[in-house]
């Protein structure tokens, strides 16, 4: 996984004052306020106040079904988080009661929240001087379409304001996926059976609505990192904007249609979509198990068997998640010690989205055709037709990001372009050419794979 020297500012360069050969010294990173860190607190905050708020509603109706599904999609996802956060600042080797108790009410965020906010209070008020440097730091960086290695100094404070929004990156994908999803999806369903829309329900509907779309878009940044490691990576507005919108659309669209489904055929629904989780969840363990490949055991210093098992089993439930109702943007790799594939691999790209399609055209088709009038006063046809051209529109949204925006793209040895135009060739029947001598250009095309 990347490492949590993630200084987010884009330094400036020294190109003068080299410490070696081919390597620059860049000026110290500077220190920003914390917002991601605030804002991952608040949708934690918000989320778990308005899904105890809903538990005590249906309570009082008598609800005991939707009362228990709500309950429990809030304490799972709620544990995995306090689990992530230990995991990540390692308080199991420190003496730290206070914040230990804190994760035991499940208000771990908000402790380590103001935690990082004192540090930067600190930080502050020293005017930025921060003490000697702790450690160096190298990474590549794309400077006039050129590759240059960069070097920094970076100090305690900096260095423990970077693994607090580490820790909260992998915590609002925690929330998102494993808390937001089912939580989202089953306050949809039950809003559509029953026709009524109460304040409380809407507020957890909206906080999960921009949980999961906040997890999906980090998904995408943190792929990016993980993959590109040794690359110093900074997205501009106009790529997240672009992340945010095909996101939004893709799990917006997926979600509905996955609500609709399951709403016209009731129980019916469940082994489908069982099957679907399953096969994601144990697709990773069926290749390291073909693979003949031995588990890793440097993911983490003093792990043990059992420990390192708990970790994998973790990943690939937090995969699963992910890829059940967006794309991971990571190809899981269990026999690896950093367990992603950090090549481009648009084949399980371009698999993962033409199966999604198909499964969502024929979960919107069973509601067409088999949904109950009573769900909904509106045409069928209509909202079947809108959510599928959502769906087609995310996809376009991101091959336009690989296409034009990644912050990257000029490393890629192919581009979406290349990979389409591959399919297309594999496709032409190879006998209309027999008789006539290929051009340079054709056999140039024909060499991409």
């Amino acid at each position: 996984m990347d490492r949590v020297f993630e200084i987010r500012e884009e330094p400036s360069v020294e190109p003068i004052s080299s410490l070696e050969e081919d390597v620059i010294r860049g000026t110290n990173p500077r220190f920003t306020f914390p917002f991601g860190i605030l804002f991952s607190t608040f949708l934690y905050c918000g989320e778990a106040a308005s899904a105890l708020y809903m538990v005590r509603i249906y309570r009082k109706n008598s609800e005991t079904y939707w009362m228990a599904y709500t309950f429990s999609f809030f304490m799972f996802s709620s544990i995995m988080v306090q689990l992530t956060l230990i995991f990540v600042h390692r308080d199991l080797a420190k003496d730290k009661p206070l914040s230990l108790f804190m994760h035991l009410i499940l208000l771990g965020p908000v402790i380590r929240c103001l935690e990082a906010m004192i540090k930067y209070l600190t930080l502050w008020k020293k005017g930025g001087q921060e003490e000697p440097y702790v450690s160096l730091t190298r990474k590549k960086m794309l400077i006039n379409g050129e590759e240059v290695l960069i070097e920094w100094e970076v100090g305690h404070s900096i260095r423990t304001l970077a693994m607090h929004r580490s820790a909260y990156k992998r915590m609002s994908q925690i929330q998102a996926f494993l808390g937001s999803v089912p939580q989202l999806t089953c306050q949809l369903y039950v809003t559509l059976i029953s026709a009524d829309v109460p304040l409380g329900r809407a507020v957890l509907i909206v906080f999960s609505l921009i949980s999961v779309t906040y997890g999906a878009t980090l998904c995408n940044m943190l792929a990016i990192q993980i993959k590109y490691d040794e690359y110093k990576i900074r997205l501009g507005p106009l790529e997240v904007l672009c992340i945010t919108i095909w996101r939004t659309l893709e799990i917006t669209s997926r979600l509905m249609i996955l609500v609709l489904f399951s709403a016209t055929l009731k129980l019916k629904a469940v082994p489908f979509l069982l099957l679907n989780f399953l096969i994601i969840l144990f697709e990773p363990w069926v290749k390291f198990w073909r693979s003949g490949a031995h588990m890793p055991n440097n993911i983490e210093k003093n792990f043990s068997r059992l420990g390192t098992l708990v970790v994998l089993i973790s990943v690939t439930v937090l995969y699963a998640g992910i890829n059940f109702s967006c794309w991971s943007a990571l190809q899981l790799k269990l026999a690896d010690s950093d367990l992603v594939e950090k090549g481009q691999n648009w084949g399980h790209m371009g698999l993962h989205y033409s199966v999604r399609l198909l499964e969502n055209v024929i979960m919107v088709l069973v509601f067409k055709f088999f949904g109950v009038k009573v769900l909904l006063n509106y045409c069928h046809s209509l909202i079947a037709l809108q959510l599928i051209i959502a769906y087609l529109i995310s996809i376009g949204f991101m091959l336009l990001f690989f296409q034009y925006l990644h912050p990257l793209r000029s490393l890629f040895t192919h581009n979406v372009v290349d990979y389409l135009h591959c399919v297309c060739c594999y496709q032409h029947p190879r006998g209309r050419v027999e008789n006539s001598e290929p051009s340079i250009d054709a056999e140039a095309r024909q060499s991409i794979v």
